[in-house]
């Protein structure tokens, strides 16, 4: 995915720094090459020796270098790249970004590169919120500056909140979605998405629902539609805004989303990533259900339709790649594996959401890719691939670079 592309990484002076081991290592993985500047404090807490074990190319540290400024080196570093992803990103580094100094060869770099900037923000929680690092912030955002993170969770420091750095496999998503082709890989494909929960009335007042919240589905309608989809957004009931340039049907049932799925078909891509409600109530009361001396009101359930599995069974019109997503609080993978034969879709995105696990209506996901050999009512799996925490639109992200590299190898794109 990243053949060809030049990555600039600006290590700051954290503990987060170490991740960048793992971010050079994915990056060049991925075909990518990477060149590295450190700055003093990040020099504290990684060693030049190991960024360029791992990089293959010299590590950069001093501004005014005899060998390498004699050719205006910080000049030549920050055109010769195509990315420059600076990580950990610092308070100090924002702020002089933000505010335009230059005093080493990192924030000297910074302002001479004509290249787009990538920041990873990794600090104490109080930093991040402090008023100067949030105006900074905001001005590198005005500025054209991009964003992964910060994440929420346990510091160095003992504290809890955001700050925490984004993991690598987050860097690596926003970096290959950074050099996705300027025509945009999924433009002239119909991509459909179910997101969020549904709502089964139990009486005009009453419904059955889970704790859903559309975060994720909504996170891959954008993504897909930045890729260059059409993007078919059908949405239950929730509270996050409808995503731009996206078409937005918004329903209530099971019964209304299969409506809905069915309507927009026929599509190339379909990724069911709702948390449809398995039953509805028979005999929903057509005015409030009062409470009686008779005890709890009896209540007939009916299985609700199998969207998911109604699509990827289709014998005419079916979308090329079906994804589903498996909601699970144990034994996840076995379950999806599960689910992955049993429905008849290509892949299963799974997830444990568990209470402990905080990601039902959260801003964060962990998931496994399953995926099938083939398709059909029992297809094989071939893979799982686990992925690492990461903030919703890095999952999203992630998840639409997957597609357009097994649409293009395909060739579909």
């Amino acid at each position: 995915m990243l053949e060809g592309k030049r990555v600039l990484l600006v290590i700051g002076g954290g503990i987060a720094a170490y991740k960048c081991l793992e971010l050079i290592r994915l990056i060049k993985k991925q075909g990518g090459a990477v060149r590295v500047i450190l700055t003093k404090a990040g020099s504290e807490f990684v060693t030049p020796l190991s960024l360029a074990s791992l990089s293959g190319d010299k590590v950069y540290e001093d501004l005014f270098s005899l060998t390498d400024e004699t050719a205006m080196g910080h000049i030549e570093l920050s055109r010769s790249a195509d990315l420059v992803v600076v990580a950990p990103a610092t308070a100090d580094l924002m702020a002089k970004a933000a505010n335009g100094l230059a005093n080493d060869l990192a924030s000297t770099t910074l302002l001479a590169t004509d290249k787009a900037v990538l920041m990873v923000p990794a600090m104490n929680v109080r930093m991040w919120q402090h008023p100067a690092t949030q105006r900074n912030h905001r001005r590198l955002l005005e500025d054209g500056v991009c964003f992964v993170g910060p994440d929420d969770g346990a510091m160095a420091c003992g504290e809890f909140g955001p700050g925490r750095m984004a993991e690598p496999a987050a860097v690596l998503a926003a970096i290959v979605h950074h050099f996705l082709p300027a025509d945009r890989p999924l433009a002239g494909q119909h991509v459909l998405i179910t997101s969020g929960p549904t709502h089964e009335p139990l009486d005009p007042v009453r419904y059955i629902a889970n704790r859903s919240s559309g975060k994720q589905g909504h996170a891959i309608a954008r993504a897909a539609a930045v890729a260059g989809a059409r993007v078919t957004l059908i949405s239950g009931p929730v509270t996050v805004p409808d995503p731009q340039g996206v078409e937005v049907v918004h329903v209530e049932t099971a019964r209304q989303m299969l409506d809905a799925v069915e309507q927009a078909l026929p599509a190339d891509v379909a990724i069911f990533c709702a948390a449809v409600a398995d039953w509805r109530v028979v005999n929903a009361g057509q005015e409030k259900i009062k409470k009686t001396v008779d005890g709890v009101p009896p209540l007939a359930l009916v299985e609700n339709p199998d969207i998911l599995a109604t699509v990827s069974q289709k014998k005419n019109g079916r979308p090329g790649l079906v994804i589903g997503f498996a909601a699970e609080t144990e034994t996840v993978i076995e379950h999806a594996k599960a689910k992955l034969a049993r429905k008849g879709c290509d892949w299963i995105i799974a997830n444990d959401v568990s209470p402990a696990t905080g990601i039902m209506g959260g801003d964060f996901n962990s998931v496994h890719l399953v995926r099938a050999s083939g398709t059909g009512s029992s297809p094989g799996v071939s893979e799982i691939e686990s992925w690492p925490r990461m903030d919703k639109d890095a999952v999203a992200r992630a998840l639409v670079a997957e597609i357009v590299k097994t649409l293009d190898r395909e060739g579909w794109v």
